[in-house]
């Protein structure tokens, strides 16, 4: 005949590491159910009816956009004859002019894979919680970013210039290896001039997320340089010219 064991001890058994509580779940109401941090919002629907709205917005911007300004076909491209100056579309004229410091594959391939791996990887870099989503998050962050931008606005075409009138390439073409000329040398120089105000910051004790803020400044305002001298300041040859000093009649403004 089967040994009989009591209930209590089959929900509850003796000698046994663990502990055992009975509770019990009632329908409420809390201080707390229903509501998240403070100044918060939720993403639905608050989050999307703003990202509607934007979408909306830019979509009416650009439909009025093409309705006064026109952009008609040119005719079909000759092979024999090439357009002086070739630029391309204002969203790669940036690459275009960085062509003209060194060579095609560290331009066109290295640097933007470099740029779009550091935006990837600054959440994971820059991890804190900290006034997060906030622009520049503090007064010190918008002096630092301020300082940055005219860093950048004044270097950046310091080194345009320079290096047109004294192109590493042609100096250096028959004294060191071509990948020194036109890939370490010209590589070095960029990376120096944007890593520059990030190492004064970290010498001057400042913490990962102002770092990282003179980084994705100086990025930022460089591609603005690039893409302005690009558009604005290479004419024929693409060499640089005054806008109102461009030869043969042309106007970079023609276009828009």
């Amino acid at each position: 005949m089967a040994n009989l064991i009591p209930a209590s001890e089959e929900i509850f058994p003796k000698e046994s590491s663990k502990t055992y509580a009975l509770v019990e779940l009632m329908p409420g109401e809390g201080p707390m159910v229903g509501k998240g941090p403070e100044d918060t919002v939720f993403s639905f629907p608050i989050v999307l009816l703003w990202e509607v709205l934007l979408l909306l917005g830019v979509t009416l911007v650009i439909s009025l956009i093409s309705l006064i300004q026109q952009a008609p076909l040119e005719e079909i491209a000759n092979p024999m004859l090439t357009t002086d100056p070739a630029k391309a579309p204002w969203y790669f004229v940036g690459l275009q002019e960085l062509l003209e410091h060194m060579h095609p594959a560290l331009a066109g391939v290295v640097i933007p894979t470099v740029l779009v791996l550091f935006l990837v990887m600054l959440p994971y870099i820059d991890h804190s919680r900290v006034e997060v989503g906030i622009w520049f998050s503090s007064s010190r962050g918008k002096r630092i970013a301020g300082w940055i931008m005219m860093y950048t606005f004044l270097v950046m075409p310091a080194y345009i210039a320079i290096d047109n009138h004294f192109k590493l390439r042609e100096l250096l073409r028959n004294v060191v290896p071509q990948w020194v000329a036109q890939g370490l040398l010209p590589g070095g120089i960029i990376v120096l001039l944007v890593a520059l105000p990030a190492f004064i910051l970290w010498r001057r004790k400042a913490n990962t997320h102002e770092i990282m803020l003179a980084l994705f400044t100086v990025m930022l305002f460089s591609a603005v340089v690039f893409t302005v001298s690009g558009f604005l300041f290479r004419g024929p040859g693409f060499k640089l010219y005054w806008p109102w000093q461009m030869p043969g009649g042309y106007n970079p403004l023609d276009g828009l």
